[in-house]
């Protein structure tokens, strides 16, 4: 392995994060402060409470998956997109480097920038509502895996990607509706039995419900089942990216 090729790689897609660290920080914060004071003040005044927790606190997890999610998929989709774009990736694909380097320093380093969001967001949270995390942990080990898993899925959407355009059809029209509609907001048991069972074909709601039990021990689905779902995207998001540079697939031309 060669530690120092993702090492560099790692720290050059870090670098230019750091480089619009105003837009990074303060995007995120903006948004959230928008998003309790809609959800949060509007709508949680008509809603006292949500399986027991305070709608306001309910929707912490959520709002904190559905900026994670989102993140994670355009940092590693851009940090790979761009290059391929400038030609510059081409040069790398001739260095003696193996695909899984190549992988592990730009995914990380997506990974790395959507992690510093979603810990961004948990603190701003704490200025708007009181809420409490039950298994500090595992709401690590959730949002870890889910930054690499959706970083991976960014990796294949920026080697798909032929223009810039394509590079937001995914995330805006099929990743975000997802997240929206994957118990963000709400849970699963309030709809009708017809759309719950519509709902467990949705993969976002195993995350969020995963995530929400590790602040409240409250879930839509068995744990075990989260992580089994978690652990199948991020198996199918590998065996992919190992098949693109198998095949060469939008990588050589």
């Amino acid at each position: 392995m060669n530690w120092m090729a993702v090492r560099s790689i790692y720290l050059f897609e870090m670098a230019r994060f750091f480089r619009t660290i105003a837009q990074s920080f303060l995007a995120p914060v903006i948004s959230t402060s928008l998003y309790f004071v809609v959800f949060g003040a509007a709508i949680g005044s008509r809603i006292d409470e949500v399986e027991g927790v305070g709608y306001g606190a309910f929707i912490v997890p959520g709002l904190i998956m559905l900026t994670v999610i989102t993140q994670s998929i355009s940092n590693a989709s851009f940090g790979i997109y761009f290059p391929k774009f400038i030609g510059t990736f081409f040069e790398l694909l001739s260095a003696p480097i193996s695909f899984l380097e190549i992988v592990m320093g730009y995914v990380g380093a997506a990974a790395t920038k959507a992690l510093i969001i979603g810990f961004i967001i948990l603190l701003t949270a704490f200025f708007f509502v009181d809420f409490s995390i039950a298994h500090p942990l595992a709401m690590v080990a959730f949002l870890l895996l889910t930054t690499i898993s959706f970083a991976l899925f960014g990796f294949i959407l920026g080697i798909w990607a032929g223009n810039f355009e394509q590079l937001q059809i995914v995330p805006l029209l099929i990743v975000t509706p997802l997240v929206f509609l994957g118990g963000s907001f709400y849970s699963i048991s309030m709809l009708p039995p017809f759309w719950q069972t519509v709902s467990m074909f949705n993969p976002v709601v195993y995350l969020i419900s995963g995530f929400r039990w590790a602040f409240y021990d409250k879930a839509d689905v068995p744990i075990v089942t989260s992580l089994l779902a978690i652990g199948l995207f991020t198996a199918i998001c590998l065996g992919v990216i190992w098949w693109i540079f198998r095949t060469g697939w939008r990588i050589r031309q």
